[in-house]
């Protein structure tokens, strides 16, 4: 198994740094760039003070010579400077907001999982049932569903017509002046509608790929012969058909997190929530170009790392991955 682990760590090292040498060329064939965005609106700005920004930023080296900068100053772990008048650290920034956006992702995986494979599993055990119906339209209405849209909508019934939850940002105003269980409810107050909009889309794919990989199983010989010895429907299905179902489920799940960290845009810049999407975001729009690198090596590492646990998982599940 170490050594199966060892293999995967060491195809992830090509990987990143194909991910990376892909985003900065395209970051930097985008329109604009930063002296643009910092002196378009200075009609105090001359050409020249563009040309000293762009010695400053190392803009005037050619593109490869920029991202063997990069790309040395990264191996030693540095993520270089925010091009922000600030001029702070990128992982400065980074830190400040990680625990954020991992911390609603993972709550999201966790209420994902958590539904998912059981809805999958007793609507492909009730194939065609009042309960399959149910949860097939469920998730054609899932699919169907635009993200901002939906968190639109439960601000304005949850938010504003019933007034149950917060709309907005992380914590009330007097946090602070709050007791430890009052901190501990404002907070989940606030984190309830953003978590739920992040694992609205997920849930509903998760359940259809349990439900689809749980009748194949449960067609299979061998469960046939586990229910030909008299063993209990529950041990047929839980023990002997679950943990062959959930073989295609485990490698989705590792390929879910890109999706899950993409998806932090879309909720954190509708609740307004300082986290990495938010932040992303801004530094796209300021052509920030090492903050942009700087969260995009985070999501490639989190993401090979996802991959990695989905294949482990698997081989955990499989034996004969690990024998292969």
């Amino acid at each position: 198994m170490w050594l199966y682990i060892l293999k995967r760590l060491g195809l992830m090292i090509p990987m990143l740094l194909g991910i990376t040498l892909i985003s900065f060329t395209v970051i930097h064939l985008a329109p604009g760039t930063p002296t643009d965005m910092q002196t378009t609106l200075n009609p105090k700005a001359s050409l020249e003070a563009q040309k000293r920004l762009r010695e400053l930023y190392g803009l005037d080296k050619p593109l490869m010579v920029q991202y063997g900068d990069w790309l040395t100053r990264l191996a030693q772990l540095d993520f270089g400077r925010s091009f922000s008048p600030v001029r702070r650290p990128v992982w400065d920034k980074i830190k400040e907001r990680i625990g954020i956006t991992l911390g609603l992702n993972f709550m999201s995986l966790i209420i994902i999982l958590g539904l998912s494979i059981p809805i999958g599993v007793i609507a492909a055990y009730r194939a065609h049932s009042w309960f399959d119906q149910a949860t097939t339209l469920f998730v054609f209405f899932g699919f169907a569903m635009p993200t901002f849209w939906l968190a639109l909508l439960l601000i304005m019934f949850f938010g504003v017509y019933l007034d149950w939850l917060p709309i907005s940002g992380l914590t009330s105003l007097n946090f602070g002046q709050l007791s430890f269980w009052r901190k501990a409810q404002d907070l989940g107050a606030h984190v309830t509608l953003p978590v739920l909009v992040a694992a609205f889309g997920g849930l509903a794919g998760m359940s259809r790929y349990m439900r689809s990989n749980m009748l194949e199983v449960i067609r299979q010989d061998y469960i046939t012969t586990a229910r030909a010895k008299g063993l209990p429907e529950r041990v047929v299905i839980f023990k002997h058909a679950l943990r062959n179902a959930l073989l295609p489920v485990i490698t989705i799940l590792g390929l879910s997190v890109p999706g899950l960290i993409g998806g932090s845009v879309i909720f954190e810049s509708i609740f307004a929530i300082p986290g990495m999407g938010q932040l992303f975001y801004g530094a796209v729009m300021a052509r920030d170009y090492p903050l942009v690198m700087g969260e995009l090596v985070i999501g490639a590492v989190l993401t090979l790392m996802g991959n990695m646990l989905a294949d482990v998982g698997y081989a955990l599940v499989d034996p004969r991955i690990r024998a292969g």
